[in-house]
């Protein structure tokens, strides 16, 4: 092949928005080991969920892939947290996994600017004029203007089945052998995270009259605002582990390769294994699983919440101590996997290495976990790689442009010392960064950034417009002596009820409709939220010279130790250090405004 100017590595959910973002805006490669694993989805056929939607949707906002494949192949859609405020709710989709993969392939693959190259990269060398030559394993030496590395826990990966290992980048697909050393060469430092998934078990041989079932949403709902046409056709389950199920577990921890010390790599705390859930919180009784179809047509059902790297024959007896599976027969067994991910306090926000300018990393590389946030940094991975290549000035996406923001802020500033999971209580202003406003922060961005075409933007800003006429007929309209917008502050009130008192609206669709809503009921406590960001965007240049953070006892106890070890000079370097938390600046600032009273009087 011919140099071209991306060339990303890997057909993960990064690989795959890396390469569909810089496609838009340079000529794109994609190397893979297998093309028709692009798209898989290893673990839960599901997209979103908290923290994780909204990422989504800013991902479709600017452009993006996911938002789009996974509405194309939606079985079940549910609003998560429904019940309570805009800031915290989350639309979560369960996919047809197999049809999910197909559709990014028939994306991907019939893209004209995108190439697709078979093959496992093991060297990355320098041109000498500002590029890079991705070699093969098998000698040929591909020149790129730019680098983007998507590849998952494939570096170095070691699946594990109880005690026993083997060299695998996930079940079946062999390992990246390589590619950590260049990295680690040019003076990166790799560590070693681990994940694991759970058995996918047959469905026939599932009692699901057993288990409680958890039915779609009456109105489908998706990313895009067009959920696919079997959005509604599967349900999923919930069911328990039992007393039975922990005794095997304690019983057999020996059998276990992270209780065994077999494995070093750090697994996700807040995704943990069957075996951590059950030493870790041994004064439950039981833990809630929830079992997920794979597909409308599919034979297997996935046990969510139920990973485990213990061995095939105890995942046998384990699965049939739960209530509606005990005949159950698995198809595929859990394994745990081992990879390389780099230090990603080494990138720029951009995700671009500090080392080795011109590669970029997205993904679990990055020492994060989820489809979602790999995704999210695929976009802004390959943005940056295409804008480099094309020798365009940098663009960065700060932490109050929203959950993505947030991430890039995160790795790069934090790091992480697990695999990194975006979760709402990540994001100090969410109320100003939800999920149903993402396309009217970001949509004119991504416009700017070559990523959103004018027919995308003209949608966005004319949804919008449509929004203000609601609003300003609310506030022009009265009923019984009121406003429409007053009435509809009500808690018990909706549009619908300011509708039936006579206040005429014009033709809305239900995101517009949704958007007018949360404008009014929250109006309060947005202000409030907008003018909370905008003292504390002034008061991140404050200096804490000399502050005693010991002394500070409304600091948490870990803030404490870290401000005292890392001594911040401003505010904003204290924000940046791994474990202070966005409460422990607001004590910090209201210790400093005390201060300021104390020596004015």
């Amino acid at each position: 092949m011919s140099g071209v100017d991306v060339m990303v590595i890997g057909g993960g959910h990064a690989g795959l928005e890396a390469a569909w973002a810089a496609a838009k805006l340079a000529r794109v490669a994609l190397l893979v080991g297998n093309p028709a694993t692009v798209g898989r989805m290893p673990c839960n056929p599901a997209v979103g969920g908290p923290g994780k939607s909204q990422l989504v949707f800013e991902v479709q906002a600017l452009g993006g892939l996911m938002g789009r494949l996974a509405d194309d192949t939606a079985i079940h859609t549910r609003v998560l947290n429904a019940s309570k405020g805009p800031a915290v709710q989350s639309l979560r989709v369960q996919n047809e996994r197999d049809a999910y993969a197909e559709r990014a392939q028939d994306v991907i693959f019939g893209h004209g600017g995108i190439e697709i190259v078979r093959g496992e990269a093991a060297d990355l060398e320098s041109d000498g004029r500002g590029g890079w030559l991705v070699v093969t394993t098998d000698g040929r030496r591909l020149a790129a203007r730019s680098v983007v590395i998507a590849a998952g826990t494939f570096m170095r990966g070691v699946t594990w089945y109880g005690r026993h290992s083997r060299p695998e980048g996930r079940q079946g697909e062999p390992p990246s052998r390589f590619l950590s050393a260049p990295l680690a060469q040019a003076g990166h430092v790799l560590k070693r995270y681990k994940t694991g998934t759970p058995p996918r078990v047959r469905a026939d041989a599932v009692s699901f009259a057993d288990l409680l079932e958890i039915p779609a949403d009456p109105r489908p709902r998706g990313f895009t605002g067009l959920p696919g046409p079997r959005a509604r056709q599967s349900p999923t389950w919930q069911t328990y582990t039992t007393p039975e199920t922990h005794r095997l577990i304690q019983e057999n921890l020996h059998e276990s390769p992270m209780y065994a010390g077999d494995i070093e790599g750090l697994g996700p705390r807040y995704c943990p294994s069957i075996e951590d859930k059950v030493v870790r919180f041994a004064h439950h009784d039981r833990h809630l699983l929830f079992v997920e179809p794979d597909g409308v047509e599919t034979s297997e059902v996935y046990l969510q919440g139920f990973s485990s790297s213990l061995p095939p024959h105890l995942q046998d007896q384990l699965v049939r101590t739960l209530p509606g599976f005990e005949q159950a027969v698995i198809q595929r067994y859990a394994y745990a996997v081992e990879y390389d991910v780099v230090d990603s306090t080494e990138l720029t926000l951009n995700l671009e290495s500090r080392l080795l300018p011109g590669v970029f990393t997205a993904g679990q590389i990055n020492g994060t976990s989820g489809y979602e946030e790999a995704a999210a940094q695929g976009l802004v991975a390959g943005t940056a790689a295409a804008r480099r290549a094309q020798g365009l000035a940098e663009r960065f996406f700060d932490r109050e442009t929203g959950y993505l923001g947030v991430l890039l802020d995160d790795l790069v500033f934090k790091g992480s010392d697990e695999p990194y999971r975006m979760m709402t209580s990540r994001v100090e202003h969410r109320l100003l960064v939800r999920q149903d406003n993402a396309d009217e922060r970001l949509t004119p961005l991504g416009h700017e950034l070559g990523l959103v075409n004018d027919a995308q933007l003209a949608q966005t800003t004319q949804k919008y417009a449509r929004v203000q006429l609601g609003l300003e007929a609310l506030q022009r309209q009265r009923a019984q002596g009121q406003t429409g917008e007053a009435w509809l502050r009500r808690p018990e009130f909706s549009l619908a009820d300011v509708e039936a008192l006579g206040i005429e609206l014009p033709a809305l669709d239900a995101a517009e409709r949704e958007a007018v809503e949360i404008r009014v009921k929250y109006a309060g406590y947005i202000d409030r939220a907008r003018r909370q960001l905008l003292a504390e965007s002034h008061a991140q240049a404050l200096s804490l010279q000399g502050v005693d953070f010991v002394g500070i006892e409304a600091l948490s106890k870990e803030a404490r130790e870290k401000l005292s070890r890392h001594q911040p000079q401003t505010v904003a370097q204290a924000a940046r250090i791994a474990g202070v938390r966005h409460a422990d600046i607001s004590v910090l600032l209201v210790h400093l405004k005390q201060q300021r009273v104390s020596r004015e009087t």
